[in-house]
């Protein structure tokens, strides 16, 4: 058989299209497409090694930051036997140390109330006066009753009672108040700034009472009445 009639020509191209061609192009088109994906996982898997490295190494940095930190606790807690001891003894002081009283009210009795208010009255008509209205007499007679209240009153006081001045000084005199002064004593008053020492002007001197004499009381006697009923027969 002669071939040497039968030449192939390369730069021809098909000019139909059968079955055999599309199998090729096909198989040509997988490959293609599994080498992308391929490069893609590759590229994938590289990018998620070197994500997973950095955080090994900044653990590792922060460990060996963290050793100085480990040399502070250690000397810190390298703390002589003796001042634990201090510290525990302090601890216990606070401790044992009781806890201040709670506050209690004092309830007051009201019958030396009572019985100073029947004194004022049985020797000085002290709430006669008071209940009296003013508006119906005029200033003579307002005067002239309030000079024997006066001294009824001043005698029942003296009688029962011993007052004393709480201010040394005299009125008009200057005093300076030092820190912790008694309040209960002394009432500061105008343009308080600051805490003490305070100076200023006394105004009052004050009074406190040294002797209580009131009359003892019988079994069953009422203080509730200051002044009994009068009936004229």
């Amino acid at each position: 058989m002669d071939i040497s009639n039968y030449t192939i020509d390369l730069a021809l191209k098909p000019t139909t299209l059968d079955a055999w061609h599309v199998c090729l192009a096909g198989t040509s088109a997988i490959l293609a497409g599994a080498l992308i994906l391929t490069l893609l996982a590759l590229v994938m898997s590289l990018t998620r090694r070197k994500t997973t490295t950095e955080p090994q190494v900044k653990v590792v940095e922060k460990i060996v930051q963290a050793e100085p930190i480990v040399q502070v606790v250690e000397k810190i807690v390298e703390v002589p036997v003796e001042k634990i001891v201090e510290v525990e003894k302090i601890v216990e002081k606070i401790v044992q140390t009781p806890a201040p009283a709670p506050v209690v009210l004092k309830e007051a009795s009201s019958d030396a109330a009572l019985q100073l208010l029947y004194l004022l009255q049985n020797d000085a008509r002290f709430i006669d006066f008071i209940k009296e209205d003013m508006s119906a007499h005029s200033d003579e007679d307002v005067g002239m009753v309030a000079r024997v209240i006066h001294e009824g009153c001043n005698k029942v006081l003296n009688d029962h009672f011993s007052f004393a001045p709480i201010a040394k000084e005299n009125e008009g005199d200057k005093i300076t108040l030092i820190e912790g002064y008694d309040a209960a004593k002394v009432r500061v008053t105008g343009n308080i700034v600051g805490n003490p020492p305070f100076t200023g002007t006394i105004i009052h001197k004050g009074w406190q009472v040294t002797d209580v004499r009131l009359p003892s009381t019988v079994q069953g006697y009422n203080a509730n009445v200051i002044a009994p009923a009068e009936v004229e027969l």
